[in-house]
């Protein structure tokens, strides 16, 4: 297990009269990143305040290893630190993060080529749900196991596009910056892997109820 989120601490919030003045003051996660790459590290904490759930998804999504994904998730944030020189003053933070943990999740998986990736769904984090229980939510969970599954049976890069775009809402522009494409291209593959998704998960249930 990675130790160094406890090294990040998160700056306390500046006061405001209201707000509204208050989210006009808040820098934006460009900003953040132009002050870490100057030697500003503690703003990285308003960054992993800011992005470290939205990591935890991603990895979640793509490894069904929760553990595994918290680990990736500090690496990230380490190679924020260490390659905050590579920063750019016209990138977007969004897609440089999103790179940053594309190539983790591709070391990760070339380190562990023999693990299995999970498909059972009781593995995967689930959803809290403190509505009165009743049978209807008991088949929309069991919907949503089954869609994970799903998900997690696709190839890896099916995987991904439909984590981004649909999962982490990333935008069709910034996902071809990552995936080196057009913005058309992605929506094709978006279209492609959504495709897939429905058949995989109708099979699945076909199983179920046979």
């Amino acid at each position: 297990m990675l130790s160094i989120a406890p090294e990040i601490r998160v700056s306390p919030p500046v006061a405001a009269p209201n707000v509204v003045a208050m989210a006009e003051e808040l820098p934006t996660d460009h900003e953040l990143m132009i002050a870490v790459r100057a030697g500003d590290i503690p703003r990285l904490g308003d960054l992993f305040e800011r992005y470290h759930q939205r990591l935890f998804a991603f990895f979640v999504r793509l490894t069904s290893q929760p553990s595994t994904s918290e680990d990736l998730v500090q690496l990230v944030f380490y190679r924020i630190l260490k390659y905050r020189h590579t920063y750019r003053d016209e990138g977007k933070f969004t897609a440089w993060i999103y790179h940053l943990a594309r190539k983790v999740a591709a070391d990760h998986w070339r380190k562990q080529s023999n693990t299995p990736i999970a498909t059972d769904p009781t593995e995967l984090p689930e959803v809290v749900d403190t509505a009165p229980d009743s049978a209807e939510q008991t088949a929309g969970r069991e919907d949503l196991a089954l869609l994970r599954v799903a998900l997690a049976q696709l190839p890896v890069e099916q995987r991904e596009v439909l984590v981004l775009s649909r999962l982490q809402q990333v935008e069709h522009r910034d996902i071809a910056q990552l995936l080196e494409t057009t913005p058309g291209a992605v929506k094709v593959r978006v279209h492609r892997a959504l495709k897939e998704l429905r058949e995989v998960y109708f099979k699945l249930r076909r199983e179920r109820a046979a």
